[in-house]
């Protein structure tokens, strides 16, 4: 893939050009020379951890002073997670519910009802879905719904699930901007994301150098969320998943061999990410859903109970969860981190959407959040209630295990089936993500640089098994709920506009003007 020359920066040397115009030559070598250190790393796995730790845990701090300060004294709400809901609820008033009123229109244009091979863009409009889906159906829908449930007790999910329906519309006034401020370069390639329309949106409105700033300031962040929240808290808890089945099993290794296959898949771009999205999402969300449901069918008649219990506990929580705003605040964070609705990561994925219509791609992006967060995550919370296996956990976070006990109190070898669902979704995250943070260095640096950037993601990759991971949700929350602050900004800013061109859209589709097309077949290959 080939990316415009940097933004900010100047060209390398000719002769470093060269060096960087080899595929597969820089990247062997570093895969070798983690292979060699392998059993140095070993021998050091806790010194590691502790390294690791002493790495991320000034940055930790800083980032939340600046970011989860309460507002409303101690028992407040974190800034972050009420500049996230409050923005979603504000785009549902101001672009009218579309979340419910568009989403038949939404799965008629994944279908293909309205595809045009001839549109700017790379990859289809499900493969887009595919793509941002295989970015938030992760960690965030198993371990992070076992957080939730933890920490801030089950009526955690009731609020995780309004925050979840509200995101919807924030998701779509991100992806409609980004589709409409992305940049076509000759070969075809595709541009695009929150850096480009808070620079070029806020341009057009005479903010030049408060978009430019924004612009900035959103890359820094998706690069720390790319390398933290989507890359290491995913090895993280995938490393735990596998360790579980797998005593013994050295962090080092496991390391090594994610790393590995992350770094070999990379290379490929958003197309080759893409096709290998439209595939392995479909299949691994469906493996997961069985699973959970299998849970549930054996506890069938708990199930009235269960819900019960999770709505009389969103109002009137257990004084150890905090209250009710310990119990919103919990749902609401891992609804974001799960989502990422706001982040504006997705807009990254969407942007390269094969379409004419901006609009139209926003309405895809509506189903994310309700596959990620209404669907998958309650199917999760669900299973964890109706067994009863939070209550058993004490203070200390487990994450992956806490709901591998769900699924083992139905069946013993359930958790090998979770396990696997564990390293699909991590796996197709890291990917999926590894594309995000690289669109955002090139914006920074310039293509000419990109090899940096991967050679660092796959040793965050190897890095996030070894660290701890109190520390990695830590840093992971921080870094991915930054990039709400100057994405939503414009997004505040830009959304008459986004709210007039649906408008323009809803009466040209409601009109009969908008006919759909035939389906036709596009190629997928990488």
């Amino acid at each position: 893939m080939k990316y415009p020359r940097s933004h900010l920066g100047s060209p390398l040397s000719a002769g470093a050009s060269r060096l960087m115009q080899s595929r597969w030559a820089i990247p062997l070598v570093f895969l070798a020379a983690m292979v060699m250190a392998a059993p140095h790393a070993a021998a050091q796995e806790a010194e590691s951890a502790s390294v690791a730790d002493a790495i991320f845990q000034p940055i930790v701090d800083f980032m939340a002073m600046l970011l989860f300060f309460k507002i409303g004294g101690e028992n407040g709400f974190p800034f972050i997670v009420l500049w996230l809901f409050v923005a979603a609820i504000f785009f549902t008033l101001r672009m009218g519910f579309i979340n419910f009123r568009g989403l038949k229109h939404a799965i008629e244009v994944v279908q293909g009802k309205f595809d045009d091979p001839h549109d700017d863009g790379e990859v289809s409009h499900f493969q887009a879905l595919a793509t941002a889906v295989s970015g938030t159906v992760g960690l965030g829908n198993i371990a992070g719904v076992a957080i939730a449930i933890q920490l801030g007790g089950p009526g955690a999910m009731f609020w995780l699930t309004i925050a979840g329906l509200c995101g919807m519309v924030s998701k779509f006034v991100e992806c409609t901007l980004a589709v409409k401020y992305r940049r076509r370069l000759p070969d075809g390639t595709i541009l695009g994301g929150p850096m480009y329309y808070l620079n070029q949106g806020l341009s057009a409105r005479g903010m030049r150098p408060l978009g430019q700033g924004l612009a900035v300031l959103f890359c820094l962040l998706a690069l720390g969320g790319s390398l933290g929240g989507a890359n290491m808290f995913q090895s993280n808890q995938a490393y735990a998943a596998i360790a579980g089945l797998v005593p013994g099993l050295p962090a080092w290794l496991f390391g090594v061999v994610l790393a590995a296959l992350a770094g070999f898949v990379i290379i490929g771009g958003i197309r080759r990410i893409g096709a290998v999205a439209e595939k392995l999402v479909p299949a691994m969300a469906v493996i997961y859903f069985i699973a959970c449901l299998v849970v549930i069918l054996a506890n069938l008649p708990q199930v009235p109970g269960a819900v019960a219990t999770i709505f009389r506990e969103a109002f009137v929580p257990q004084a150890a969860v905090g209250g009710i705003v310990g119990v919103m605040v919990q749902g609401i964070r891992r609804s974001s981190f799960s989502n990422e609705a706001g982040v504006g990561s997705a807009a990254i994925a969407h942007a390269a959407a094969r379409t004419d219509e901006p609009v139209r791609e926003g309405m895809v992006s509506l189903l994310e959040p309700l596959i990620d967060t209404v669907i998958i995550c309650n199917m999760t919370a669900v299973a964890i209630v109706l067994t009863g296996v939070y209550q058993d956990t004490g203070s200390e976070l487990s994450g992956v295990q806490l709901t591998a006990s769900a699924f083992e109190s139905v069946m013993g070898w359930f958790p090998v089936v979770l396990s696997l669902a564990v390293c699909l979704f991590a796996f197709s995250t890291i990917i999926s993500w590894s594309y995000y943070g690289l669109q955002a260095w090139s914006y920074l640096f310039g293509e000419r640089s990109t090899i940096v950037f991967k050679l660092l993601y796959v040793f965050c990759t190897f890095l996030g098994c070894l660290a701890s991971l109190s520390l990695i949700i830590d840093f992971s929350d921080l870094m991915l709920l930054g990039m709400a602050f100057p994405n939503l900004l414009g997004c505040y800013i830009l959304s008459n506009e986004v709210a007039a061109d649906l408008g323009d859209y809803w009466r040209r589709l409601t009109s009969g003007q908008m006919v759909a097309a035939e389906p036709v077949a596009v190629s997928t290959d990488a």
